[in-house]
């Protein structure tokens, strides 16, 4: 199974929070891939410089992915956004979506707007 990681989930793994379940930690750490997009780590960087939010854990965007391997975004995936129906409006989220959607892979995630999609998922 080839998985990427929503931004929370990634939060989430790092965190060790409880809402990912020892289930759903079972199965990214089964997974044979698990990726984390480049638009995750774009998303938090904004989030932590603007004080958005913070994370107990290190700062360090290299840390964040360290576990996983890196998907960047490519015109493949831009034009994939340009498909999507409207269902979502936050531009991270999509650009996730449109990811799964090109490189064939499930997207773990708890957002229940991304049920609306044409798109393989590992809910929590």
């Amino acid at each position: 199974m080839r998985l990427l990681l929503d931004t929370h989930i990634l939060i989430w793994w790092h965190e060790s929070n409880p809402r990912l379940t020892k289930k759903m930690r079972n199965t990214i750490v089964d997974a044979n891939e698990v990726y984390v997009s480049m638009a995750s780590l774009w998303e938090m960087a904004i989030k932590l410089s603007s004080k958005r939010f913070k994370l107990s854990i290190s700062r360090k965007l290299q840390t964040l992915a360290g576990d996983f391997t890196l998907l960047d975004v490519n015109i493949d995936h831009a034009q994939q956004v340009m498909e999507l129906p409207w269902f979502h409006r936050d531009p991270f989220d999509r650009m996730l979506i449109a990811q799964a959607q090109s490189e064939d892979l499930y997207l773990v995630t708890d957002d229940a707007a991304v049920l609306r999609y044409n798109v393989k998922r590992i809910e929590i």
